[in-house]
């Protein structure tokens, strides 16, 4: 199974992901499932770097993508942006292949605000489409 954190800081802004494992949708190579999380991740590192220009710190081997980024990068817009849609997507994604794909949100390490972390449509503000 491959499963994707999203971790949160005391203000509850994604500070971070960690995707781990292999969705074993498919054989090596064929896998569609597993092609469409690593797609959709290494798009949101590559829009956090080159486009919002964050402050990016990435962990890359075989299996596995953690990612992280400056906290003060948290504030742009951009940036929220870009991790919020990637989210989205990877949420999509395990909604769609739940024996393959597993979708977790933890509280940062060293955040000071213990307790669940709210799904994402619950967090929306008002205004947001």
């Amino acid at each position: 199974m491959l499963e994707v954190t999203f971790y949160r800081d005391d203000r509850d802004r994604v500070s971070g992901f960690l995707a781990r494992g292999h969705a074993d949708y498919e054989d090596h190579g064929k896998d569609i499932v597993c092609a469409a999380v690593s797609a959709v991740l290494q798009a949101a590192q590559l829009g956090l770097s080159s486009h919002a220009r964050a402050k990016v710190t990435a962990r890359q081997v075989p299996g596995e993508l953690e990612l992280s980024w400056a906290e003060d990068d948290g504030e742009r817009e951009s940036v929220r942006a870009i991790v919020a849609t990637a989210e989205l997507a990877v949420e999509q994604i395990a909604r769609r292949f739940p024996k393959h794909v597993r979708l977790k949100r933890r509280r940062a390490p060293g955040s000071k605000i213990a307790g669940r972390v709210r799904p994402l449509a619950d967090r929306r503000r008002v205004h947001d489409v």
